[in-house]
Order: C-alpha cells, then structure tokens, then sequence
C-alpha cells in the first residue's frame, strides 16, 4: 500500500485494501467442518443411540416387540404407538423431543460453566495474567511513527517496505522457532528473549537522538535493521504464548478457553497502546516536538 500511495490517491487504496478481508471471509465456504459427536446418556431402560443433528434419543428394544417409531407430542414428551403386528424385525424407538434451541441452549450455558471453571484453576489464571501483563506494557508506536515520518522524512513507500521486511522476518522467526526452540522449556524462551529485547529496545534511542548518524548508520538502515532483529525475536516469544495458551486449555472446552485468552492478549494489546499514547500526552510528545 505504501508502494501505491506513490501512484494512486488514499481513497482508491482504501478501496482496494477494504476488498481484502472479504476475499479472507470467503475461504470460509470451502472449510469442510464436521460437527463433533456425543453419545447420549444411558439409563436402566436400554441403550441409547444419540442422533447429533436433532438431539434426539434412540432406545432399542428386542426384534420381537409390538412397539412401533414413537411419535413426539411436545417438547420433552413422546407417544408410544403399539401394533398388533408381531414381525420379527418390528423395533421400537423412543424419541426425545427436546428441541435443538434448547440442546443448544443448554449446550452454551455448560460451557460457561466449564469456562468458569477452568478459569479458576492457578494453573491457567495464573499463565492468564502473565499474558495480560506482558502484552499490557506501554508502547510508543505512534509518537515513533510520527518521529519516522515528520523528523526522520520517511515517506509511504519506505514505511511499506519496511513492513514488508518485518512480516518476512517473522516467517523467519516461525522458522527459526520450529526449528531450533520448540523442544525447549517455554519459560526459558520467554525469558531469554526478554532479557535480549531489553537493549535492543533501547537502541531506538540512537536513532532519535541521531546518534547513529554519528556512528555513520544511515537512518533507513538502522530502521530496517532494528525492525528485523526485533520482528525475529517478537516471534520467539510470541509462539511460546500460544503453545502456553493451548496446553492450559483442559479438555471440553478448549475452543472456548483458547478463544477467551486470545482475547485478553488482544485486549491487552488495546491498553498496552492507550497507556503509551496517555504518556506520550502526559511527557508533551507531540507530532512535532520530540523532546
């Protein structure tokens, strides 16, 4: 986009951007998604076979009974019909009634339940909060976007590229990951990568006090190179959190749990940026005034 911006005007970029997503939303039609299945419980009466698509149960009685398929009255209720018929491969079923809003009803209210449940354990609140609590750290990126763009003079077309360099780092980092990490313990990732995040986060200090001009560093390049070590080790300690972030999920409701912490993540994220911005107003850092 920043290549276009060079060519054509915002709005038509914005127009070609905005199509993006719809063609994403529309992978969805071709994902061959299979519904799981439960078995229904069992009483002293017989054996049950659960039918999933209706939330219907099925009791099996002996070939020679005179009983025939019932037929639902209500919801919760069944008619039994019987037949003077004594062929021996008459069955007879027993039809709960019990609709699918209301299976599903109760389907949503038991995952709550287990939600709650599970979020009340230390073994996944407490790796909770630590999620919350690193991705919750204030970040500069807006006052060093406009440092970037109003002292620094990088246009669209260097910001682009500069994303695009970064996105392929951290598919470097994916790689570098899968490769060399995944067998080792998640909290010594974590906290090696913290550790080395620390001065490099600080070199950025250089480049606003243009301390790398000094050294002979070309602006653009320190920019590039700075992006790409961090974009490296932002992975390392990114896939950790979602390794993390499924093992904790106990079993029942792991969609449910994987969902509600990548939320707190991206929440987290949300007032990591607020709390930036408020000390970047607080500090008087504004578009022009970098002091």
């Amino acid at each position: 986009s920043g290549s276009l911006l060079e060519v054509i005007g915002p709005t038509d970029v914005f127009k070609i951007t905005a199509i993006l997503p719809l063609l994403v939303a529309s992978i969805a039609f071709f994902i061959n998604e299979e519904p799981i299945k439960r078995n229904a419980d069992t009483d002293s009466t017989g054996a049950y076979a659960g039918d999933t698509r209706t939330g219907f149960a099925v009791e099996m009685q002996p070939e020679n009974s005179n009983i025939v398929p019932a037929l639902p009255i209500s919801s919760g209720q069944s008619k039994i019909l019987s037949t003077s018929s004594s062929s021996p491969d008459t069955a007879a079923v027993v039809v709960n009634t019990s609709n699918t809003e209301i299976s599903a009803v109760g389907g949503v209210s038991e995952q709550i339940q287990s939600l709650w449940k599970a979020i009340k354990e230390p073994a996944v609140w407490k790796p909770a909060l630590f999620l919350f609590l690193w991705q919750s750290t204030p970040t500069s990126e807006g006052a060093f976007l406009y440092f970037m763009t109003n002292d620094l003079g990088f246009g669209p077309e260097f910001l682009g590229r500069v994303r695009l360099v970064t996105a392929a780092a951290s598919l470097l980092g994916v790689w570098g990951y899968q490769k060399f990490l995944r067998e080792m313990p998640i909290k010594n990732i974590l906290l090696w990568t913290s550790i080395a995040s620390a001065p490099l986060g600080l070199l950025n200090l250089l480049l606003i006090s243009h301390t790398n001009r000094s050294l002979g560093i070309p602006d653009g390049a320190f920019v590039f190179g700075d992006d790409v070590v961090l974009a490296i080790l932002g992975e390392f300690a990114f896939l950790p959190t979602l390794v993390l972030a499924a093992r904790i999920c106990p079993p029942g409701v792991e969609a449910v749990l994987f969902a509600t912490l990548m939320s707190i993540f991206n929440g987290a994220s949300t007032v990591g940026t607020e709390v930036g911005a408020l000390l970047t107003k607080t500090l008087g850092v504004t578009e022009n005034n970098f002091d």
